[in-house]
């Protein structure tokens, strides 16, 4: 009885919290539950029913087996439930998606009981998470001439598990609420510093927002219960930075549906908006739940006599409001029409919210039902022989004749599934593809296994070539919380097929490396496509897809992804960088330059930055790629000459036979097989068979922006801009200023080197300006503290065998211990060097933080208010975003240096220099 007692007594520690019981996924703990149901006269049995029938995770936790088990025992009589009829059976296991009830309902539609196997039947001809043991029994059944497996499969090769569900409501009621202004990064949603509640939903929730915000919401759903509360980011997009599945979870927990009535705090159908729209990962996430995400365009450019934006004295273009969605504003959504309304006055259109694609995902209650459906649709009329009717929209097939391809679209052509045979597809096609790399990282990984369980998948699909799950989300500390989740999740992604950071058996050292570095190594093949469970999954070779964790686990099951084909922005450099500057000011520039060009419009939002770099190798390209994320990209492509991808690929073979030698290879050899494929593509480049990627000369795209390095004089700072009037303009990426703004007063209180923004050059880097600083002044000594986190294991490794870390090592004054990890966050730093942990630090925000109030510069890419540093009471906290040189320099004379201290500073040392290509990297198209 001590496992329910223990349990018990947490429910009591969660009431104190003001939280329901924790759902149940464990064998152990219900079937001493059941033990106590099947006891008439247990004084727990009351409360045992309940957390039985209404607090028991679905799919293939060993609570859902057990679970289902029992069920099956009350359907065939073995055991008697009095509160549990046999239709009510049926009815629960119908809630449970997947895995161990499928496998228990078609033990009884494939059973002697001729009236059991009809009802049995009736609940499979709902269900749409089958996987190949479940699909071979049925087509076994009728190949041996069972009649109920025919009726089964008549009815998945008809849909009917998704015809006969109701329809979308023509008419939608919302009510608004303003979440914040500006762009709303998904840490509002889903802090990162709340990352290792992930898993518990209910207590997750309550970090959306503030408790402020969620007394709100409740208040507006009791004024209108009719209506569904529609979060909006006012004067911004909505969900930038991250897919975070968890911060449209916590939208839908407060804001959504209930999934199911015996399944707690799992909600569907959130509603967002934004003045600029949804960010197109975040997008890809309300999808996975039904949800609907809304381009409002409340916010116009007010424009002159002629036509011509109007700008103010800050040359910013002025906004004019078209109508107003302030905070309880009752709209109504029309599905039917696709429209926007406020009473009687149309607003807005709302086609793109409502494509038949998207209508589907809302009807099924989420994207994952629609993409297991189709395939049980296909296998079904496959084992009948027959034509399988046409049920779900048509993907949209786009083709242009005589029109090229730019280098996604080839990719998505080469990876394409289920579409038209010899058909060339152009962006804006609906396509379904194979994925070739998945990523799973630490602080989503209990999502991901979640979403894994609740779809009943067990094994990685064969599809797969290669999956990571990563431990750099919390290589910081090693607190008690990392201690209780992490062994965990690497256990479960272990047995389901992943090269993990941690062995669960303990016999090869953990690995904290940044999941997007070794992503960026293991991706072997320049024409792949890699799904990530974090935004910054962009490597410099193949087409990378920041997902949320749902996505994730789709792709881990299934080996397939389902997107758009999206339209491109060709990145082409022109000029020659100064001897000073580093590759990362080019990187800040782009940006600029970009927004400079199109008069302020994002033209990357939204679409693939196809950048022409050429001749950087993939480490240092990865800087460029990496920061699309924040340039709000769908995702970017790194074209490169041959000898540039064979010599990254060289690089990438040496990094995994390291990961072998570690012994991190599974049973399937994984990884020698990666090995494998890349000895494979260097030969098909080296021999001329096929040479490296390159988009077609009469490609056509969005738009072409040309970086002019001549221009780049001085280092480029993204600044958070935290006091600017306009509170929209605050923490975007889009404040872009050369070191002189600041005059060399603007004081620092910290520098951070590391996260994926670096790689074994800025490492150098730091030791060369120690050294430098040493021979000039005999010393050196910090003004501000410095925190250096070199990306990955392998760069240490390197930087050792170089002789680069003993001069690191003698000017620190704390090196990590992996012996001895740190058990608690710091809260205090000293003006010394920190070389920490390899891992995301800083970045990540979810363990080590700045002091509040801090002005930060850093490596990093995340200048999220709160992030990296949060705001306290004398003054805000800021985060600024610039090349390791310049956070090295700023950090030993505690403000930003002027250009005289830089030059002076950098003067001699190998900065990361790139020399554009002179090559034309394009072909000769045969469209």
């Amino acid at each position: 009885m001590n496992i329910y007692k223990d349990y018990i007594k947490e429910i009591e520690e969660r009431k104190d919290q003001g939280l329901h019981p924790k759902p149940i996924d464990g064998a152990e703990l219900l079937s001493e539950i059941i033990a106590q149901i099947k006891d008439s006269g247990n004084a727990d049995r009351t409360d045992s029913l309940k957390f039985f029938i209404y607090n028991t995770l679905p799919g293939t936790t060993s609570a859902a087996g057990v679970k289902a088990k029992f069920l099956k025992e009350i359907i065939l009589g073995e055991s008697v439930v009095e509160e549990i009829s046999q239709a009510f059976a049926f009815e629960l296991l119908s809630h449970m998606k997947g895995g161990k009830s499928i496998e228990v309902l078609l033990d009884l539609a494939l059973g002697n009981d001729a009236a059991i196997a009809q009802q049995a039947a009736d609940v499979l001809k709902t269900q749409v998470f089958l996987y190949e043991a479940d699909t071979n029994r049925l087509k076994e059944a009728y190949n041996s001439g069972n009649a109920i497996a025919k009726e089964i499969l008549e009815s998945y090769a008809q849909a009917e598990f998704f015809t006969k569900l109701p329809e979308v409501a023509e008419e939608i009621k919302v009510i608004t609420y303003i979440a914040g202004e500006g762009d709303i990064s998904t840490d509002l949603l889903s802090p990162g510093n709340q990352a290792h509640s992930r898993s518990d939903r209910e207590l997750h929730g309550k970090c959306m927002i503030t408790p402020a915000a969620q007394e709100e919401i409740k208040a507006l759903q009791a004024q209108h219960p009719d209506a569904s509360v529609m979060l909006i980011a006012e004067k911004g997009t909505m969900g930038v930075g991250s897919s975070r599945m968890s911060g449209v979870n916590n939208v839908a927990l407060w804001t959504g549906k209930q999934a199911s009535p015996y399944v707690p705090f799992v909600n569907i159908a959130p509603i967002v908006g934004g003045t600029n729209g949804i960010s197109p990962i975040f997008l890809t996430t309300v999808d996975v739940t039904g949800g609907i995400g809304v381009d409002l365009k409340n916010w116009v450019k007010k424009v002159d006599e002629n036509g011509n934006p109007v700008r103010n004295e800050n040359g910013d273009i002025v906004l004019e409001e078209a109508y107003s969605v302030a905070t309880g504003t009752v709209l109504t959504i029309n599905t039917k029409e696709k429209k926007l309304y406020n009473g009687d006055q149309e607003l807005i259109d709302l086609t793109k919210s409502f494509t038949p694609q998207k209508m589907e995902f809302i009807k099924a209650g989420g994207s994952y039902a629609i993409v297991f459906g189709k395939k049980l649709q296909t296998f079904a009329a496959q084992v009948l022989g027959v034509e399988a009717p046409t049920v779900f929209a048509p993907s949209k097939e786009i083709s242009h004749e005589g029109q090229g391809l730019t280098a996604v679209e080839k990719i998505f052509n080469r990876n394409a599934v289920g579409t038209t045979p010899g058909k060339v597809l152009h962006a804006g096609s609906d396509v379904r593809v194979q994925v070739n790399i998945v990523g799973s990282q630490d602080t989503t990984g209990l999502m991901t296994s979640q979403e894994l369980e609740s779809m009943a998948a067990t094994v990685i699909s064969p599809v797969v070539d290669g999956a990571y799950q990563s431990g750099c989300h919390t290589a910081s500390v090693w607190d008690k919380k990392a201690q209780a989740n992490i062994p965990k999740l690497m256990k479960f992604m272990n047995d389901f097929g992943l090269i993990t950071a941690r062995d669960p058996k303990g016999e090869y050292h953990s690995m904290t490396d940044v999941i997007h570095k070794v992503l960026n190594d293991i991706t072997v093949d320049e024409w792949a496509i890699i799904i990530g469970g974090d935004s910054h999954t962009r490597m410099s070779k193949g087409v990378a897809f920041g997902a949320d964790s749902g996505t994730v686990a789709l792709a881990l099951a299934t080996g397939e992804a389902s997107m758009p084909i999206p339209e491109s922005v060709k990145v082409t450099f022109k000029g020659e960088m100064k001897p000073h500057m580093d590759f990362r000011d080019v990187v800040h520039a782009t940006q600029a330059q970009m927004l400079k060009q199109f008069g302020g419009e994002n033209v990357f939002q939204g679409r693939i930055i196809e950048v022409h770099i050429g001749t950087l190798p993939a480490d240092q390209a990865f800087t460029f790629t990496d920061w699309t994320a924040e340039m709000k990209a769908k995702a970017s492509i790194n074209i490169s000459e041959d000898n540039t991808l064979i010599e990254s690929l060289e690089i990438a073979k040496g990094r995994i036979q390291i990961m072998i030698d570690k012994g991190m290879d599974n049973h399937n050899k994984v990884l020698q097989g990666l090995i494998d494929k890349a000895n494979k593509r260097i030969e098909e480049i080296r021999s001329g068979e096929k040479p490296a990627l390159t988009p077609d000369s009469n490609a056509k795209y969005y738009a072409e922006v040309v970086v002019d390095l001549d221009v780049i004089v001085e280092p480029m700072i993204a600044d958070p801009d935290v006091n600017n009037d306009d509170v929209s303009k605050r923490y975007t990426h889009d404040t872009i200023r050369d070191l002189s703004y600041y005059g060399g007063e603007k004081k620092v209180d910290l520098g951070f080197v590391g996260s994926c923004m670096v790689h074994k050059g800025d490492l150098k880097i730091v030791s060369q300006m120690l050294k430098n600083l040493e021979k000039k002044n005999g010393k050196v000594e910090f003004s501000a503290p410095l925190v250096v986190a070199a990306p990955t294991y392998n760069i240490i490794d390197e930087l050792k065998a170089e002789g680069d870390w003993e001069l690191l090592e003698k000017y620190s004054g704390f090196e990590f211990n992996d012996n001895a990890p740190k058990g608690e966050a710091r809260t205090e730093y000293e003006n010394v060097m920190y070389l920490e942990r390899p891992g995301c630090n800083l970045c990540m925000g979810n363990q080590e933080k700045a002091a509040k109030g801090d002005t930060v510069l850093a490596t990093s890419t995340r200048l999220f208010q709160g992030r990296v540093v949060e705001d306290s009471e004398r003054k805000k906290g800021e985060s600024l975003l610039a090349s390791t040189p310049v956070v090295v320099l700023s950090a030993i004379i505690g403000r930003i240096p002027s250009i005289e201290e830089y030059k002076a500073a950098v003067e001699g040392i190998d900065l990361t220099t790139f020399v554009p290509s002179i090559k034309e990297l394009t072909s000769t198209s045969a469209h």
